[in-house]
């Protein structure tokens, strides 16, 4: 894997957006998607729409990447 950021297109409620993230957020952003049962677009779109307007969106989806393996993490923890 790389540690070079990848770009790629999006489409965020019917615009085409271009997001650049790096080969390990992308694996995990694509499982997220899966794991919620969404298709990637609607992902980033609901991570879109919750993020803060100062907050780019490939850094709102690396820190709900984060977040999220974070909670499964405790839910693992507390199953213990």
């Amino acid at each position: 894997m790389s540690g070079k950021p990848v770009k790629r297109s999006l489409t965020l409620r019917g615009h085409r957006t271009s997001v650049s993230l790096e080969d390990a957020f992308w694996t995990a952003f694509r499982a997220m998607a899966k794991a919620e049962g969404m298709a990637l677009n609607e992902l980033a779109a609901r991570i879109d729409e919750s993020r803060d307007p100062e907050v780019g969106l490939a850094s709102a989806i690396r820190v709900a990447i984060l977040n999220d393996l974070h909670a499964k993490l405790e839910d693992r923890r507390e199953r213990l």
